[in-house]
């Protein structure tokens, strides 16, 4: 067999004589790709309820529903189109392909709603949005962090705090299109804000095409699967096998040769250490009697450690993943209730502007660029002093911290809505829903900066967690399956509205139906997600406390074999 250490020392990248290749200077182009996708994506997300009830005349619950049911498909694709760079394109080919793809969704929106106004193309542009995000937004970060090559140490270091600054870079473009594009939406008309966003994305691409040089890429490893699928099967044949404490009958061993298309991707595996959870699947890994007998390895009867650690990782996260769902439940709210909120509301700067009740979103980018920063420079050192820990806290106490704060995000909510409410009642404006109320929207700009200083906390937590605790041949899935808690969040968003409604009907009187939001109990809904959110919380913790994190050997092979890889931490 061969021996391990020398594929954990081996490349996913394809590593070219010029020290060109890679580094921030490659980053950069794949960053402006996407700064446009985000541009583009919440220039129509953010105001597309109002675009909804507006000029369709959708209900609000109707239409809150169809703003989810879209962003939850837009999240759901990245599934597949991880799927499709990790086992076939690679991740330059699917950005290149998904970018077109979302481009021309761009230009039949544009003409969807100015020259030929037609209902059905503007949903089937939408969708056609949500295919080529679905190729886009799984690749794209995974593509710009493999520039920076692990096994250096200067590139290691400044992938370090690149989540931060990534995430930074699209905040940036999220906020410039809400406070420009949906005042063009607004004021001008739908038809010159959408294509705004297209020139946006054809300009990005053209960028991209330019450094197409300087870029790492790699090759397609095959189907991602197929590892982890060996290991099932060989832990189901061997369920009568002992797992013992002695780990001198494990398999070691990374063999690839009975995968030719391996060989040809020069595909990178880091030897992991064993850990002691969901230990039924050790089996895998022990060397029996039949195998024994075996001159070759047969990967559906025996995997290596490494291999049975990298089924473990994926099923580690799946709690996680399901534990922040009521996280995007709370922050849907933004592009939904939100806006229709503010619509009520005096929104006058001066005698002769108001400001677009979505363009508030961009408030939350704003927070997100000053709390990054802080959370990088000021924060984690802080922090560091303390625990000890090179990053300050662990990043799911990091995702906890965002998790706390959707909570308290959703209570200030509600009593800033019952305050809103209130005003409607002393002044008589309870019945007339398109009553301007005499109170200020700027009543809510705290909930719209919890919510960024909660995403600076839980969203690019969870960019890391799933870029860094994946296998390496998964990546671009893992920011796929990060990606994939926003879509069906959304859907679980809508199944709450769902069942409030009905229960409270059941009841003699309906919450958030209708399209008086003034009688819509909107404060209620939010003590109600309060209330969930602070269950999922509990969750959350009891999770993480019991989360192992991944250990890699760095290629000491030897040192597998001793007692020491059986030593693991906790998560939190």
């Amino acid at each position: 067999m061969a021996d391990g250490s020398s594929n954990s020392k081996s490349n996913t990248l394809i590593h070219h004589p010029t020290n060109i290749k890679g580094g921030w200077h490659a980053a950069i182009f794949i960053i402006f790709v996407e700064f446009a996708e985000r541009f583009a994506y919440q220039g129509l997300a953010s105001n597309l309820i109002q675009y909804l009830t507006n000029v369709l005349n959708e209900p609000i619950t109707q239409a809150a529903k169809d703003v989810n049911t879209w962003v939850g498909a837009s999240s759901l694709f990245p599934l597949l189109g991880g799927f499709i760079a990790d086992s076939y394109l690679g991740r330059f080919n699917t950005i290149l392909l998904s970018s077109l793809i979302y481009l021309v969704g761009m230009i039949f929106l544009t003409l969807s709603v100015s020259v030929l106004k037609h209902k059905l193309l503007f949903y089937l542009a939408l969708y056609v949005l949500a295919i080529g995000d679905g190729g886009h937004k799984p690749c794209v970060q995974t593509f710009a962090a493999d520039q920076f090559d692990e096994d250096t140490p200067e590139e290691k270091d400044a992938k370090s705090s690149f989540f931060n600054w990534w995430y930074l870079g699209i905040v940036a473009g999220s906020t410039a299109s809400v406070f420009v594009v949906i005042y063009l939406q607004d004021n001008v008309g739908w038809g010159v804000g959408l294509g705004v966003l297209a020139g946006v994305l054809a300009l990005a691409l053209a960028l991209f095409l330019l450094g197409i040089k300087r870029y790492r890429k790699e090759r397609p490893a095959g189907s991602p699967f197929t590892r982890l699928a060996q290991v099932l099967v060989a832990a189901a044949r061997k369920w009568r096998v002992q797992v013992t404490p002695s780990h001198g009958n494990y398999c070691y061993d990374e063999e690839e040769h009975h995968e030719p298309h391996h060989l040809h991707v020069q595909h990178k595996v880091h030897t992991l250490l064993h850990t002691h959870q969901y230990r039924f699947l050790d089996k895998a890994a022990i060397i029996d009697e039949v195998d024994a007998k075996r001159k070759t390895r047969d990967p559906w009867s025996l995997c290596s450690v490494t291999q049975v650690e990298e089924v473990k990782l994926v099923l580690r996260l799946i709690p996680i993943w399901l534990s922040c769902l009521m996280f995007t439940v709370v922050q849907a709210q933004v592009h939904t209730f939100f806006i229709k909120q503010g619509a009520t509301m005096v929104r006058s700067l001066g005698p002769h502007f108001q400001v677009p009740p979505a363009s508030l979103q961009g408030l939350v980018g704003v927070t997100i660029l000053f709390a990054v920063p802080f959370y990088d420079r000021v924060f984690v050192p802080l922090a560091r002093k303390f625990t000890g820990k090179p990053t300050g806290i662990t990043v799911l106490q990091r995702i906890g911290v965002g998790l706390f704060l959707s909570i308290l995000n959703m209570v200030v909510s509600a009593l800033v809505e019952a305050k809103r409410v209130d005003v409607a009642r002393e002044h008589g404006l309870i019945d007339d829903p398109k009553a301007v109320l005499p109170i200020s929207i700027w009543w809510m700009l705290p909930q719209y900066m919890i919510t960024g200083i909660s995403d600076a906390f839980t969203i690019v937590g969870l960019q890391e967690l799933f870029y860094d605790q994946m296998p390496e041949a998964l990546r671009s899935l893992g920011a796929a399956a990060y990606i994939s808690i926003v879509g069906v969040g959304s859907f679980v968003g809508n199944i709450v509205i769902v069942v409030v409604e009905a229960i409270t009907e059941r009841a003699g009187e309906k919450w958030l139906g209708g399209n008086n939001l003034n009688r819509a109990h909107l404060d209620y809904f939010y003590w109600v997600l309060a209330g969930l959110s602070a269950v999922n919380l509990c969750v959350y913790v009891w999770l993480a406390m019991a989360y192992v994190y991944k250990k890699v050997d760095g290629g000491q092979t030897s040192d597998q074999q001793g007692s020491s890889h059986n030593k693991y931490r906790p998560g939190v």
